[in-house]
């Protein structure tokens, strides 16, 4: 099992791939991804009970994540690619034509690892409850992860299955909620705000828990404590507070970064910010 520093150093090479990446075809979204390339990292390389090698869409006796905001999708297909589910030179192909590695996860061309097609805002967390029900009919007691943008709470559809899982006390489910105030239009705040995410949540009957998605030590101990609430019978969401670009300085902290790439020049300030770890693609 690699230790925080490895993880750590795995994070900084997922995060040179997203900045090629996008860089590359010149379209993508660079904000998101690399905000939640410390959480992703985690989960896949320590968190998640997970087969790369023997990937099925069934994954019966498997976690499962599933990517709500599949805009995000360069951090996901980086950790997909750098934990064995397809070669890590295919990654050169991102949003290029005929790619399996689409703008947003798609399910047509058999990318191992996506289960779903995502992307359309507010859609992940009601498959991950169909997911999580079907578990419970299968008597596997493995995890279903979902990751939702804040942005991504303000449609409704959400709440429907929060509501659904609170419920019917689907303790199967670990949702996170990366909660970097940000959309592509600017703050969260200033589009359509929320206050009190927390008090939302439990009002709905799930367990709440905070942490730092920068900060891989804090990942790791609130998962571990995440785990450990299962037997409460609740389902659970943890509030991950993260830095849109974080790992590049100039890229920190605003919405502008959701959705443009990075020129040659910025890309070469980016990447000497971030160590290479494990070889470039």
């Amino acid at each position: 099992m690699p230790t925080t520093l490895e993880l750590q150093q795995i994070a900084s090479q997922v995060r040179r791939d997203i900045v090629r990446m996008v860089h590359a075809v010149q379209s993508g979204h660079p904000g998101g991804s690399l905000g939640c390339a410390d959480y992703l990292t985690a989960l896949y390389f320590q968190l998640m009970d997970h087969k790369p090698a023997n990937f099925t869409q069934e994954a019966k006796n498997e976690d499962v994540f599933i990517l709500s905001n599949g805009h995000i999708s360069p951090v996901l297909y980086s950790v997909l690619a750098r934990s064995g589910y397809f070669p890590v030179s295919e990654l050169a192909t991102f949003r290029k034509i005929n790619t399996r590695l689409q703008g947003h996860p798609t399910t047509h061309d058999g990318l191992p690892g996506v289960r779903i097609a995502s992307g359309s805002l507010g859609q992940g967390l009601s498959v991950g409850v169909g997911v999580a029900l079907a578990k419970k009919l299968d008597k596997d007691d493995h995890i279903v992860y979902v990751n939702m943008g804040d942005g991504e709470l303000q449609e409704g559809q959400n709440w429907e299955a929060i509501m659904y899982a609170g419920s019917h006390g689907l303790n199967n489910i670990i949702a996170s909620v990366d909660y970097n105030k940000q959309q592509i239009d600017g703050t969260v705040v200033d589009i359509m705000g929320f206050s009190e995410l927390r008090s939302k949540f439990e009002a709905f009957n799930w367990l709440v828990l905070e942490m730092n998605g920068n900060d891989m030590q804090d990942i790791l101990d609130t998962n571990a404590k995440a785990k450990a609430m299962r037997d409460q019978n609740k389902p659970i969401v943890i509030l991950m507070s993260t830095e849109m670009g974080a790992g590049v300085d100039f890229m920190m902290g605003s919405h502008e970064w959701h959705g443009i790439a990075p020129n040659d020049q910025q890309l070469a300030a980016a990447l000497a910010q971030l160590p290479e770890t494990q070889g470039d693609y």
